[in-house]
């Protein structure tokens, strides 16, 4: 049994509590307040809703250019840096980006594998127990779901993905596609597969937000990349009025996989609080792929961030959300749990 002091940022609503949080076998076993001098703040571990791990072997190699140049299947520099990598390298590469994400407070992501079947095994050669979890929402031939946990579709008009979309559901397993990126002619066809998640929408619009809540479709915003690929802003506020909106920070060519400076960039630009961004990088990631974490109470998974609350970074801030969201940095984390 282990005990973790300080102020707690327990339940849904991340309520400040002053106390410990008991860990026994992995899980949480109880949330108390309780008299400490302990200045730690104590958050549950980030879930990075939408990335792409496989772009660890071109980081920053895309800088400067248009979506199409960059990433947008098959021709970008993105799919022939893939093609031309090492099995090795490729597996190595992704190893060292989540074993970044770990040290730095995200346990576990929702990857868009590229590649089929042998991208889906790399990734899973990667993912080894010191590092984040992934999630891998695979591509090409429905096959890959004998690997992945589900699949991640690269957009409505990119081809046809009634096979696959199919097959997620025989299996139970999640479809996830991209939609609203460059414009938004591919949303209305995005949302007519049913999907289970959907990933940027920068380019929604009413009928489009009326369409996601009817459907109850998650979404995933990726305000960093949206701005990197100079493609738009991600209209975040409707986004989150109408349905469930996590946080990802995208292409690891195009940046880090940060949740820290994903919180801060979106906290300052949008009309949102410090509350739902936190949510947004937590508990929402969590509940969109059934994991259990993302949320600190008794019978959850272990999964917590612990923060040097009196680092010099935030020591003297008035409200612990708010120093998490804004200010907080991966210097300030003391521990992963």
């Amino acid at each position: 049994m282990e005990e973790l002091s300080g102020t707690v940022l327990a339940g849904r609503s991340f309520d400040p509590i002053r106390g410990r949080v008991v860990v026994a076998d992995g899980r949480i076993e109880a949330v108390e307040e309780t008299d400490t001098t302990s200045t730690d703040i104590i958050v549950p571990a980030f879930v990075n809703a939408h990335t792409h791990i496989g772009d660890s072997v071109a980081k920053d190699a895309a800088a400067g250019l248009s979506l199409d140049e960059a990433v947008v299947p098959p021709d970008s520099l993105k799919h022939r840096q893939l093609a031309a990598a090492d099995r090795s390298e490729l597996v190595s590469a992704m190893r060292r980006t989540l074993r970044l994400m770990r040290r730095t407070g995200t346990v576990s992501c929702l990857d868009f594998r590229e590649q089929g079947v042998e991208g889906a095994r790399a990734l899973r050669e990667a993912a080894t127990a010191d590092v984040a979890d992934a999630f891998i929402l695979g591509s090409g031939d429905p096959a890959v779901l004998d690997v992945a946990d589900g699949y991640g579709a690269s957009g409505a008009n990119d081809a046809d993905f009634a096979d696959e979309r199919a097959a997620c559901a025989e299996r139970g397993v999640p479809f996830a596609i991209h939609a609203g990126e460059p414009d938004a002619t591919d949303i209305h066809p995005a949302l007519d597969y049913d999907p289970d998640l959907l990933v940027h929408m920068v380019h929604a619009q009413q009928a489009h937000l009326d369409r996601v809540a009817e459907q109850s479709v998650p979404i995933v915003a990726c305000p960093r990349a949206n701005a990197v690929l100079d493609v738009g802003t991600p209209p975040i506020r409707e986004l989150v009025d109408h349905t469930t909106v996590a946080l990802g920070t995208d292409n690891v060519m195009l940046n880090p996989p940060s949740m820290f400076r994903e919180m801060s960039y979106t906290v300052t630009r949008f009309d949102v609080t410090a509350r739902e961004v936190l949510r947004m990088a937590t508990t929402a990631g969590a509940e969109i792929a059934g994991l259990d974490c993302g949320v600190i109470e008794p019978g959850r998974r272990a999964a917590l961030v612990v923060l040097d609350g009196d680092s010099d970074n935030l020591a003297g801030s008035a409200d612990p959300v708010e120093a998490v969201v804004r200010r907080a940095t991966e210097l300030d984390v003391k521990r992963v749990v």
